[in-house]
């Protein structure tokens, strides 16, 4: 693979991604992946073109030009929307599946957790990962830092 700065993203007519190489090939329709989206966000960052396959590997995001950082950033804002709680209200039942709800840092929602499994824990044991029945993904960056009422509802599931 070339050197990031050999290359060029910009957006299209159509507000897609495009990827100019070196060579003068452009690649139109370009989708962002990350590597780690929680343990190194910033790190390992693959092109991939419309047809599923890599076509440019970025190693971190600060080897960035800003204006190509930025591009990248406000893909991964519409594509990786994952509300973090901030307190949990009120669930409906002691077991699964049970109805939460819950303030977050885009406000009040409501979520249904069909399983225990639904909450993962992550790389620190205090991190967790809530999906919801919808498949709607919310974070918790430390149970510690909830309030009481919050951590004993989580108790029930941990």
């Amino acid at each position: 693979m070339t050197q990031l700065h050999t290359v060029q993203l910009a957006r299209n007519a159509h507000g897609r991604l495009t990827l100019r190489m070196d060579d003068g090939s452009l690649h139109e329709g370009i989708t962002p992946v990350r590597a780690f989206p929680v343990a190194a966000p910033l790190e390992g960052i693959s092109l991939v073109g419309q047809d599923g396959k890599e076509v440019y590997w970025v190693e971190h995001l600060d080897s960035l030009a800003a204006g190509q950082r930025a591009l990248l950033e406000e893909e991964f804002a519409v594509r990786e929307f994952i509300p973090v709680i901030e307190r949990i209200e009120t669930i409906d039942a002691i077991s699964v599946p049970s109805v939460w709800t819950v303030w977050t840092d885009k406000g009040r929602s409501f979520l249904s957790l069909k399983a225990e499994e639904d909450i993962r824990k992550l790389e620190a044991a205090h991190h967790l990962l809530i999906t919801s029945r919808e498949g709607m993904q919310y974070r918790i960056r430390d149970v510690r830092e909830l309030d009481k009422t919050s951590q004993k509802f989580l108790e029930r599931f941990l």
